[in-house]
């Protein structure tokens, strides 16, 4: 093959459109939006050779994760993934598959996230390595690590609350075009503020959703994209990282995304500049500030300015952002939310975004997501996409 047929693009995205779902397993989950992202690409199941989910799925008593959900899916692939990373994972998923396309080992590949935590909530095991250090002092709960991040930003730097609320306020002003959305009221930044306390500074406003559901999307070559008549969107650059405490000389107020963001950006070519659209993980409102920042649209520190004043709120805020209400307001299937930012990314690519929130001649569309806990350790994925050109 040519170069511009080892060439990764996204030909298919699906998203599950309900966020109760209490009938239905999670690998049924799996198997409806692998299927919705397979329809939406105009492939079948036995056009797919490669197939990538995380490490989450380990189903009991059959604890394979991956290799079952081939199974049950009925995928022949010559490529498997089971990275975990978090509500990262379906965003590094995706640059693995465009090595994977690049590197010859499979043409098309599913990616697939789900989860139950709303209908089927389970509580962690304490037998990781952190946790008989941090869970006895309270870290076992994320919001802790955000707030302790969230707190550290404002004694810096001065960012206040209210500046954190217009993340919240931004997501929902999108989720209300949104007929899925969990959450479709459009609130004040004052109705965040007043919202109970959860873990200071961090208001229940300031928290994502808990939701059950997935998502999915087929990446596949360029050799294959021109074979579609579906518009298809290159995967123009990727970039991953990871950012643990180190010791002890951890640094609260920045992200992976400090590394995994200039990565994906010299891989496409491309300078913060030239985006229009970003799908920025938003599990809190911190990790919205704090990624900004990271990814070069301002200056670190300035993150709270930056959003003031609607610049997030789309179609002509100077950043507009998870524009189907994101993890705030619509979605956050299985307490990871990667793979809805890459549908919604997709959606703003092709034009097929909600009609009150699509921006203008989106040209180039950023995806970061963020796994782990920005307070202890985590792992930042980046992408840059563009609209299609097979």
């Amino acid at each position: 093959m040519t170069g511009a047929d080892r060439d990764a693009y996204i030909a298919g995205v699906f998203e599950h459109p309900r966020r109760v779902i209490p009938e239905l397993s999670t690998p049924r989950i799996h198997a409806e939006v692998a299927f919705g992202a397979l329809a939406d690409a105009g492939l079948d199941r036995s056009d797919i050779d490669g197939y990538l989910c995380d490490g989450s799925q380990n189903f009991r008593p059959v604890a394979f994760g991956v290799l079952s959900m081939a199974e049950y899916l009925g995928l022949e692939c010559t490529y498997l993934d089971s990275t975990e990373t978090g509500g990262s994972a379906p965003i590094v998923q995706v640059a693995h598959a465009a090595a994977a396309i690049a590197a010859g080992k499979c043409q098309a590949a599913l990616v697939t996230s789900a989860g139950r935590p709303r209908s089927a909530p389970t509580s962690f095991e304490r037998g990781s390595v952190e946790g008989s250090f941090e869970d006895v002092w309270g870290m076992s709960g994320a919001v802790t690590g955000y707030a302790l991040s969230a707190q550290r930003h404002m004694y810096e730097f001065g960012t206040t609350s209210a500046q954190l609320a217009e993340v919240k306020v931004a997501a929902s002003l999108h989720a209300q075009h949104n007929p899925n959305a969990f959450l479709r009221d459009v609130v004040s930044v004052e109705e965040v503020l007043e919202s109970p306390m959860v873990s200071s500074p961090l208001h229940r406003l300031d928290c994502c959703v808990v939701t059950d559901g997935g998502g999915a999307c087929v990446v596949v070559s360029g050799a294959l994209a021109r074979q579609l008549s579906r518009p298809c969107v290159r995967v123009l650059g990727a970039g991953e990282a990871v950012r643990h405490s180190d010791l002890g000389r951890l640094s609260l107020t920045s992200t992976a995304a400090a590394v995994s963001g200039p990565a994906a950006f010299a891989a496409a070519g491309v300078t913060p500049r030239d985006i229009d659209y970003v799908s920025l993980y938003d599990s809190f409102t911190i990790t919205v500030i704090e990624t900004i920042e990271d990814l070069g649209f301002c200056e670190k520190g300035e993150g709270g300015r930056f959003v003031m004043d609607g610049a997030l709120v789309a179609p002509h805020g100077r950043l507009p952002f998870n524009t189907d209400g994101g993890g705030m307001c619509n979605n956050h299937p299985g307490n990871r939310g990667g793979i809805t930012k890459i549908v919604e990314a997709v959606r703003q690519l092709r034009s097929e975004a909600f009609p009150a929130v699509q921006v203008p001649d989106c040209e180039h569309a950023l995806v970061n997501g963020t796994g782990g806990n920005i307070g202890t350790r985590m792992a930042s994925a980046t992408l840059v996409l563009r609209r299609g050109d097979a």
